[in-house]
């Protein structure tokens, strides 16, 4: 079951991505198709992730915790909260409730074709909904963290 935090977050992400600039959409994450198997491919994020400095707070399985409280099926999908721990203590500082949005979704799934996709939360189309230029530079950082994350899958 998603817990509270998960929930604002997405719902955060859902506002700022049907309302940013008026009726303009911004695409508010970063997708890539790889060859790996869905393990592999969680395996190879969570390196990569490494590698720019975060780690794994959380990891949630979609597939199976739909099966156990709907008892429906899904393909393969799960869910890998990445937290940058200097990155978000900077974040804290600038902006308390900044929380609300942490830590940084990365997906990992199965789609209708078969293939392994990975794809990662923009954090500045996310941070567009906090109004704070504190926050500017930092997404930034974290943007092109993210970005190279799925540009090495």
């Amino acid at each position: 079951m998603w817990d509270v935090q998960q929930f604002v977050t997405l719902s955060l992400l859902l506002y700022s991505y049907f309302y940013l600039k008026g009726s303009e959409k911004m695409k508010y994450y970063f997708e890539k198709k790889t060859s790996y198997t869905f393990e592999e491919a969680i395996k190879k994020v969570t390196e990569e992730l490494k590698r720019e400095g975060f780690g794994i707070l959380t990891e949630i399985d979609v597939k199976a915790t739909l099966k156990k409280k709907l008892d429906v099926d899904l393909k393969p999908y799960k869910i890998l909260g990445a937290c940058n721990p200097p990155n978000a203590y900077k974040a804290l500082q600038a902006e308390e409730k900044i929380g609300l949005m942490l830590p940084c979704n990365v997906i990992v799934y199965v789609n209708d074709q078969g293939k392994t996709m990975v794809a990662t939360i923009d954090p500045i189309a996310s941070m567009q909904a906090v109004n704070n230029p504190k926050l500017g530079e930092l997404g930034q950082t974290i943007r092109i963290k993210l970005k190279s994350v799925i540009e090495r899958l």
